[in-house]
């Protein structure tokens, strides 16, 4: 299941959008939209810079691959508000996500205790606050 459009831009708000390499807080070298070398390719150097289109690019393949670990680990059918806003963590912490209590709990029927242990993930405490906007997106369904 793709990531929507909203859920995308979402995404992109937290993560923000930035044409010229930086240090992202644990000092690894980013661009884009969240995107790190170890995301695959291009690998990120300092004084890289790319397009707004490349920039887009990068992302839809980054997001391919967080999709494919989100949508192999889901057992349940899931709204795209809910779906987005899992992306969204998963995209963030990494796919262990995929393992989480958070995952566990939705699959064995439990949406609020899955939306509680979105919350867990609230390391470093300047975190927090995505964590409240991901857990708002995943109860809130999209208004069409």
């Amino acid at each position: 299941m793709p990531m929507t459009l909203r859920g995308r831009q979402r995404l992109t708000d937290r993560e923000g959008k930035r044409l010229k390499a930086y240090l992202d807080t644990k000092k690894v070298p980013t661009i884009g939209v969240g995107h790190t070398t170890a995301a695959g390719p291009p690998p990120v150097k300092m004084g890289m810079t790319i397009t707004a289109q490349e920039c887009d690019d990068i992302l839809a393949r980054d997001l391919k691959k967080f999709e494919a670990k989100l949508d192999k680990a889901l057992k349940v059918p899931v709204a795209d508000h809910e779906y987005d806003a899992l992306l969204s963590v998963m995209f963030n912490v990494g796919p262990k996500f995929a393992t989480s209590s958070a995952i566990k709990r939705l699959n064995a029927g439990d949406r609020a205790g899955c939306a509680k242990a979105i919350m867990m993930w609230n390391k470093p405490p300047e975190i927090i606050g995505r964590r409240h906007t991901e857990q708002s997106q995943f109860l809130t369904p999209y208004k069409k």
